[in-house]
């Protein structure tokens, strides 16, 4: 019951931090604006992929989940 508990509380604190980054995207100066990223802009249509951030936002979690991880075990 008490990785339950540990695991509801982790998951808490990953929406709260996920939320505040939402909350403030717009002050981020770097996500959606580093080199890599993808911006077609037409005259009608624009199309946007940010590539880069989301390869190093992907390497973030995946080191942040991994320490997570060892508490676990």
């Amino acid at each position: 019951m008490k990785s339950l508990a540990l695991s509801v509380i982790i998951l808490g604190v990953v929406l709260i931090v996920a939320g505040l980054i939402l909350f403030f995207y717009n002050k981020i100066p770097f996500i959606g604006r580093l080199p890599g990223d993808i911006r077609i802009t037409g005259e009608n249509s624009s199309f946007y992929f940010p590539i880069t951030s989301c390869i190093i936002i992907s390497i973030i979690l995946s080191l942040l989940l991994s320490f997570i991880g060892k508490f676990f075990k």
